[in-house]
């Protein structure tokens, strides 16, 4: 039988393919602010998409909180608390977050 020779620059690329996504995925960064008001929301029920139903994410909580409004009538679960300084942080950031798609006020 013939004796195979592995470079060790190949054993190195091997360990470094197994090992980079495992590190990657610890080195998490904090969500941001506006990441936070979306778990904030989803924490307490609010999904994506379920608008019809009373608890849609954007529609019956993200926008009422960057709004600084009341949620709509048909929304039945309650805003979560968050900081007026992350919604200030998350207008920063993304001006329109949470805007939704209403008209332009005349």
């Amino acid at each position: 039988m013939r004796n195979l020779l592995v470079s060790p620059a190949a054993y190195c690329s091997l360990i470094a393919g197994l090992l980079l996504p495992m590190v990657s995925q610890a080195v998490r960064l904090p969500p941001g602010p506006c990441e936070q008001i979306i778990v904030a929301c989803q924490n307490l029920g609010f999904i994506k998409g379920d608008a019809r139903e009373g608890y849609g994410l954007y529609v019956d909580c993200v926008d009422p909180i960057m709004r600084g409004t009341r949620q709509p009538a048909r929304a039945d679960r309650p805003l979560p608390a968050v900081s007026a300084d992350v919604v200030a942080a998350c207008r920063q950031l993304r001006p329109n977050f949470g805007e939704g798609h209403r008209a332009p006020p005349h």
